[in-house]
């Protein structure tokens, strides 16, 4: 093969890289060769006709002749490169020449060759017999007949051609030139794909430019423009469908895009038509292909371009125009308003149009006010696909409007003018169009919902470019219409409220945003200048305040949505989301928050609003914001509760707290002082609580509208703020402390800890994991499982972050993501996190003191004192709660000492609760590590007592709380470091006695008593801290530390209450509630020496119901102490709503510890307060769960399981006070005796060593005598409660036999020669009755034992106990309802079997085989005799009830059973029937001719009896 002198043929890699001929490889032998290689050539740029490959065919001599060559000659052949201009591609079948080819051959086709003289020789006649293929790779020949045909067809129109010429097979006359020209338009679509897009660009460049060039041909103007339309429309639908070629995350089509932005020039207008020659040079100029560092570097300009408008007035580039309408708004002068974008937002439309059309000729096009016109009266499909691809027309119109302004050199003229009022109506009518069809598709099926969103986001693109170009106050009245027309046609309010969010993100993302809302002509402030002096500017907020209220600058008013438009907008949509219930609406709430989230933080980090003056202006532009914040308060997640929940409060998650012996479980005692419960049911209740049922925002939504919240708070000006307040009525300003409260509680400090390792929450996932995957793999369940579940449930009710809800399968929703997402984090990037949560938890909590600061300030200078004190407070004690950084402690205890100082008064005689809460806190942080919150802590607390002192002149009340606080803090604290704590009361002792002021006052004295007391709780500490491993000896430890506190009700109370956190921590909620009605039973006693109320408990009596245990609280008598002393009873649970308070928690504990019928009881007395505060409300939500405990009781009943009972006694001198003491223990159910066992014996091995521990195997007395004296011995022994048979008639139902039970009984077998067990016989029982001291359950989960007796069972006694158990078990599984099968075969086998070892049989043949010859055992006798005959009738019963359940499988066995109870039954009839003839006597002696004492007369014996007597 060759081309004749042309090195274009690519070389082998072994020789050079081009060469001028190449030969291929053949078969050996073979007749017909197949040449099998590929051989590539580089094409001339220039093609000619003569241009022709070569075929030259030779025959090879594997053997030659001496002297004869290997190649021998034996023809030729050829192919043109070029057929009628193209080149010749595909299969070609060539006939080969045997003679030496003649001149000029290469102009024809080796087929059509001329005659020639002398003739050529072909092989075989000219048949075709060398098949080749060709195919080509170029970007310069089109290989496709449409394309060709459609570019021959312009190059017509643009050069000088003489008609008619050759396009492929078919001539062009210039009468059929516009036809074929708008046939080939339309047929272009119909063009193969890959020749299609690699001349995509040049294709739509010449159909734009056929869009808005005149052609005049044969004398008439032809238009094109419809016609091109079409075409590239039908040329966009088949790019976007093909599933060949990439699109991008918006679904665009790649090439496209880049086409828009890289290629796309406006088409030359100026000829109607192109002069021969003169297009050349444009042509060529304009179209080019982009190298790879050329595209990326005019790429990244254009991107620029984008990104930085033309109509912005700070950068100075040549080619952007300043923007008149922000230089006369941002002007020095006065603002003329009638000239201002307001005023044309009115008249959009009435533009100046004779500028513009003075200066086009008429018979010009535009290419944008083209491409807008063929948008607007497009039809069918055509306007489908314009629709559905609205992205690209939209883009081209906006590239095509921008360099129409570039090169019409518009870009000083008014915005008005540079585009024609037709253009303008195109414009809107377009938008009008495209919304209907939005509204139209959102409704139908999700992949046309799917459809509409995008056409959506695309017409929000294309209004947010039109803002640049041109008029503002016209595109504002698009926008108005856009949002009325969808609220027209759309019904569903979560959709439409969705779709106009997405529209307007995309707006406010505009780069001008601020001055488009004119942000600077707020109200508050309207400057002179673009930045005013602050002084200037309070100038100006002065005078405008007599203008306008301020409250009014906090609402969202129809003059501020005038004013500032897209802002206004915003809100409108926010506080409408916020309002609405409708499915689905979380994720459009969440997508509205998000906006504005995103709005603010584009602020805070645009540099040109980096000054302060400028901040405040942006604030105050979004002050509306503050009031739909405030009116959606209710709706706010509330993180407080959530905590609780979580059992989160100071101390990490719940798995790490149960770990941690001195942490604490928030949800036991929500009573507490200090915990934030409390805080929320305190004196003064929130103002959100009446109305807060549930959250509608979730977590993630309300944090970021509280960092809103948050942002103009900060950045808004102080003063107007202060001014703001002053004149807010009370409610509102208890709503605004509420939401401070919520955000203390959203912005808490979690800690590295919760980042820099992975909690124990991640790994209890990874095991539910692991648990999940097994579940998988045996059952098919699982992940699978959920998967599909998910699939079921429909998209409206997901309420989880905004995925599209096609997804398969969404990882970041799965347990297997989330517990390993932290371990994809390098260490600097955990700690990068925390200190960024650090940071914020900082800021955040500064902004609410500062805005507490306003509050004060503002609110106590005008005199509106009431209840605010309270609710500050509550803020403030709040955030002490949290984990908070040293600078903002210290700033909130210099606030806190101001307070005191200022309005010590109110909150010693007002706030007491308040006092309490902040004594609590304080005292926390007097245990810090930190020395400067130590110091900060101590002083404070030293200033509460002070101020205290001077106002009352005695802080029992202080001293009361404080010791309260600490006693509570001890219990429960896991951060409570004693040591720090001794320090600060030595800090404060210090204070009190260098304090000169107070010397000549027994302050210091009452100062020093108290830390003694202090100290002395500090001291039970220290002895609870030894006992933390042993919950039993801790629990006895708390106990009779409470016990000490008999005569101070406040601390005994706390005592209990700390109690019920451990028991809870524990999971031992029936104890934990137990402490909860000891405390409630405290409270009623001091309540009825305070009032007598009929409808209150008359003391720890009316709790008889409950447990008999709670009248020990009725110990402390108002002799001993008197509730109306200073400081004492002055807790807020000592009130009736502490009382309800208690008395809940205490029912909910014991709901969850599944004592359902405590709950009835605990209610009974709840109930008739409810009912005399008139409290409706809780009423309802008290009979709801009244109702759910009943219902526990109906669907629970006997499945309940109450707790397990072992005796433990104590045996050795190394147990000390425990020495031979016996305690009853209550274990949870199903406890099994090595459980406990094991678990003794482990923790008082490491007490003593494991080899001084023994554990006692038998429950037979111990003899200490034998004991090894080194060593500590453990019994233990299972215990069932124990009944008198009267006792049985009043406990019928489960519940009963395992409540307030305070006698156990444990049995020991035994026979006389020592053993345990011996034969039937022989075989004795002990029984062992324990009683204790209180009844369970109690607040202790175990009791002294304080008397035992015993009594033994003969051998025959103990059958006669054995027997009646198994006709009780039999009598019960024939009976039982529903009928259980398998139950009762069981008991049946048992009872019948013929192997049954010591079983009925034999008892019988041992006891019953002869009478005994002791008359004392005739009675025993008769009763074993009497079991037996019971006995062998339930045995019936149960064979016939076992005939009716079972299956046909099962016959053969129940023949079986049947026969062993007939054969049973005949062996025990004679010992059953023989009676004892001496039990049978008559009682007296009869004479009477009647043989039968049954027919005897009673009548006539006694006057038989009475004549003898005679």
């Amino acid at each position: 093969k060759g081309l004749w002198t042309s090195k274009v043929i690519f070389g082998k890699s072994s020789g050079p890289e081009f060469v001028q001929e190449i030969y291929t490889a053949i078969t050996y032998h073979n007749k017909s060769p197949d040449f099998y290689e590929e051989v590539k050539i580089k094409l001339p740029a220039k093609l000619t006709e003569k241009h022709h490959l070569l075929f030259t065919f030779y025959h090879i001599s594997c053997q030659p002749k001496q002297g004869a060559s290997v190649e021998t000659l034996l023809g030729y052949s050829w192919l043109p490169i070029q057929l009628n201009d193209r080149l010749q591609t595909g299969h070609h079948s060539l006939p080969v020449a045997l003679d030496k080819l003649p001149l000029h051959y290469s102009i024809h086709s080796p087929e059509k060759i001329p005659s020639q003289t002398p003739p050529i020789k072909w092989v075989e006649g000219h048949k075709g017999v060398f098949i080749v293929e060709v195919q080509a790779v170029s970007s310069v020949h089109t290989q496709d007949n449409h394309l060709e045909k459609f570019f021959t067809l312009c190059h017509s129109l643009e050069s000088q051609v003489t008609f008619p010429f050759r396009v492929m097979d078919q001539k062009i006359t210039e009468a059929s030139l516009e036809h074929e020209l708008k046939l080939s338009i339309i047929c272009l679509n119909s063009s193969r794909l890959e020749p299609l897009v690699l001349f995509l660009h040049l294709v739509l460049d010449k159909l734009f430019q056929l869009a808005v060039q005149p052609m005049v041909i044969a004398g008439q103007t032809a238009n094109f423009s419809q016609f091109a339309f079409e075409s590239v429309v039908a040329i966009v639908n088949s790019l976007h469908n093909s599933k060949e070629l990439s699109k991008d995350q918006h679904g665009r089509n790649c090439l496209l895009a880049s086409y828009v932005y890289y290629v796309f020039r406006l088409p030359d207008p100026q000829r109607e038509v192109v002069k021969p020659g003169s297009s050349a040079v444009s042509t060529e100029s304009r179209y080019y292909t982009f190298g790879r560092t050329s595209a990326v570097s005019v790429g990244s300009k254009l991107l620029q371009s984008r990104v930085i408008s033309c109509s912005n007035p700070d950068i100075t580039v040549t080619q952007s125009a300043n923007d008149e309408e922000v230089k006369n708004i941002m002007s020095s002068k006065p603002v003329d308003h009638s000239s201002s974008r307001m005023s044309y937002y009115v008249e959009g439309t009435n533009d100046m149009s004779g500028l513009c059309a003075s200066t086009r000729p008429s018979n010009k096009k535009h290419f944008h006010e083209e491409l807008a016109l063929q948008m607007v009266v497009s039809t069918g499909m055509v306007r489908e696909s314009v629709f559905k691809y609205a992205w690209f027309f939209f883009e081209l119109l906006i590239k095509s409007m921008a360099q129409y302004v570039h090169n019409t050199e518009k870009q000083d003229n008014s915005r008005r003018s540079r585009f024609s009022d037709r253009f303008k109506d195109d414009i809107t009518t377009i938008v009008s169009v495209i919304t209907s069809e939005i509204a139209a598709l959102v409704v139908k099926s999700p992949k046309e919902s799917e459809q509409a969103e995008k056409i959506n986001i695309s017409l929000a693109f294309f209004l947010y470019d039109l803002l640049s170009l041109m008029d503002r106050g016209f595109v504002f009245n698009l926008i108005k219409h856009y949002c009325n027309q969808l609220s027209n046609k759309l019904n569903s309010l979560s959709t439409l409220i969705s779709m106009r969010l997405e529209f307007l993100r995309i707006l406010c993302s505009h780069e001008h945003y601020l001055n488009l809302n004119l942000f600077f002509m707020t109200s508050a402030s309207a400057p002179a200048s673009p930045s005013p002096s602050l002084s200037s500017q309070n100038s100006s907020s002065c005078s405008s305040f007599q203008d306008q209220k301020i409250t009014g600058m906090f609402d969202l008013s129809p003059e501020y949505r005038q004013q500032h438009f897209l802002t206004g907008l915003l809100f409108t949509e926010l506080a409408a989301a916020l309002d609405a219930d409708s499915e689905g609406i979380s994720k459009v709430q969440r997508k509205a928050v998000s906006a504005i989230l995103s709005l603010l933080s584009s602020h805070d980090l645009d540099p040109r609003c980096s000054k302060k003056e400028v901040k405040i202006k942006i604030a105050a532009l979004y002050l509306p914001l503050v009031g739909i914040i405030l009116d959606s308060l209710p709706q706010l997640h509330d993180f407080t509760i959530s905590d609780i929940r979580s059992g989160k409060g100071r101390t990490g998650n719940p798995e790490e707290e149960q770990e941690s012996s001195g942490a604490i479980n928030q949800n036991v005692a929500l009573a507490i002082a200090g915990s934030q419960f409390n805080i929320r049911n305190s004196g003064i209740p929130l103002v959100s609580l009446p109305y807060r049922q549930i959250a509608t925002l979730g977590p993630d939504t309300t944090r970021n509208l509280l960092i809103c919240f948050l942002w103009i708070m900060k950045n808004a000006d102080q003063n107007l703020i202060q001014k703001w307040i002053a004149d807010l009525p009370s409610m509102q300003l208890n709503k605004i402390l509420d939401l401070l409260f919520i955000c203390v509680s959203c912005f808490e400090y979690k800690g590295k800890q919760s980042s820099d390792k992975v909690s124990t929450q991640a790994l209890q996932k990874s095991r539910d994991v692991k648990a999940r995957l097994e579940e998988a793999l045996l059952r098919g369940e699982g992940a699978r499982g959920e998967m599909m579940k998910r699939c079921r449930i429909p998209a409206g009710n997901d309420r989880s972050a905004g995925v599209n809800e096609n997804l398969r399968w969404r990882k970041e929703q799965t347990q297997w993501r989330q517990a390993n997402e932290r371990q994809d984090k390098t260490k600097a990037e955990l700690d990068q996190e925390a200190l960024i949560s650090g940071n914020l938890a900082t800021e955040a909590n500064l902004i609410i003191l500062d805005m507490q600061e306003n509050i004060i300030q503002a609110s106590f200078a005008a005199e509106c004192r009431d209840n605010l004190l309270g609710g500050v407070l509550k803020v403030l004690v709040n955030s002490l709660g949290y984990d908070q950084s040293t600078t903002y402690l210290i700033h909130c205890f210099a606030t806190l000492r101001a307070l005191i100082a200022k309005f010590g008064d109110l909150l010693f005689e007002e706030e007491v609760e308040q006092c309490a809460d902040l004594c609590q806190r304080v005292l926390h942080h007097c245990s810090s590590s930190i020395d400067i919150t130590r110091t900060q802590a101590c002083a404070t607390l030293y200033l509460l007592m002070r101020y205290s002192f001077s106002s009352t002149s005695n802080f029992s009340r202080v001293k009361m709380q404080v010791t309260m606080s600490l006693a509570s803090l001890v219990g429960k604290s896991p951060e409570f470091n004693e040591e720090f704590l001794r320090r600060s009361l030595r800090t404060i002792l210090a204070y009190a006695e260098e304090d000169i002021d107070m010397q000549a006052t027994p302050f210091p004295i009452q100062v020093e008593e108290l830390l003694c007391n202090l100290n002395g709780i500090l001291s039970d500490t220290v002895k609870m801290r030894e006992f933390q491993e042993d919950p039993e000896m801790l629990m006895d430890l708390m106990y009779r530390i409470a016990k000490g506190y008999q005569t101070s009700p406040d601390l005994r109370l706390t005592w209990l209450q700390n109690m019920a956190e451990k028991h809870t921590k524990r999971k031992c909620y029936t104890e934990a509630a137990m402490c909860l009605v000891h405390a409630a039973a405290l409270v009623s006693e001091y309540l009825s020496m305070l009032e007598d109320r009929n409808y209150l408990p008359v003391g720890s009596v009316s709790f008889q119901n409950i447990s008999s245990n709670v009248l020990e609280e009725s110990a402390v008598s108002d002799d001993v102490l008197s509730p109306d002393e200073d400081g004492i009873c002055s807790g807020r649970y000592f009130s009736e709503n502490g009382l309800v308070g208690l008395l809940e928690q205490a029912a909910e504990l014991f709901s969850t510890g599944g004592l359902y019928e405590t709950v009835n009881e605990v209610y009974k007395i709840v109930i008739p307060i409810l009912e005399a505060h008139r409290d409706f409300r809780k009423l309802t939500l008290t009979h709801s769960k009244l109702q759910k405990a009943f219902d526990s009781i109906i669907s629970k009943g006997q499945k309940r399981m109450f707790g397990t009972y072992f005796r433990v006694g104590f045996y050795g001198s190394k147990f000390g006070d425990l020495d031979e003491q016996e305690f009853v223990y209550k274990e949870p159910a199903i406890t099994k005796l090595p459980e406990i066992s094991h678990r003794l014996e482990g923790f008082y091995g490491q007490c003593f060593g494991e080899d001084a521990v023994e554990v006692i195997k038998d429950s037979a007395p111990v003899d200490k005598r034998k004991l090894d004296p080194n060593k500590a011995y453990i019994q233990i022994t299972f215990v069932e409660p124990y009944f008198d048979e009267y006792e049985m008639k009043d406990r019928v139902t489960y519940f009963e036999k395992n409540f307030n039970i305070c006698r156990f009984m444990y049995t020991t077998p035994f026979t006389m020669d020592g053993r345990p067990r011996g034969e039937l016989s022989e075989q004795y029982k002990r029984n062992t009755i324990l009683t204790t001291v209180h009844s369970f359950p109690y607040i202790k989960t175990r009791i002294n034992v304080i008397h035992r007796e015993e009594f033994i069972l003969t051998p025959i006694e103990v059958a006669i106990e054995d027997m009646r158990k198994k006709t009780q078990e039999l009598t019960a599984a024939t009976n039982q309802e529903p009928p259980d099968a398998k139950m009762l075969q069981m008991v049946l086998q048992g009872s019948v079997g013929a192997t049954v070892n010591q079983g009925p049989l034999e008892v019988a043949q041992v006891f019953l085989a002869e009478i005994p010859a002791d008359p004392k055992l005739y009675r025993h006798h008769n009763k074993l005799r009497l079991c037996f005959k019971e006995f062998i009738m339930r045995c019936g019963e149960a064979v016939e009830k076992n005939k009716h359940l079972i299956t046909a499988d099962q016959r053969e066995y129940h023949q079986e059973l049947k026969r062993n109870y007939i054969k049973l039954k005949e062996n025990l009839r004679p010992m059953i029937e023989r009676k004892i003839p001496e039990l049978y006597k008559p009682v007296v002696k009869v004479h009477s001719i009647r043989e039968s004492f049954r027919n005897h007369s009673f009548r006539k014996y006694d006057a038989q009896t009475s004549s003898q007597s005679t």
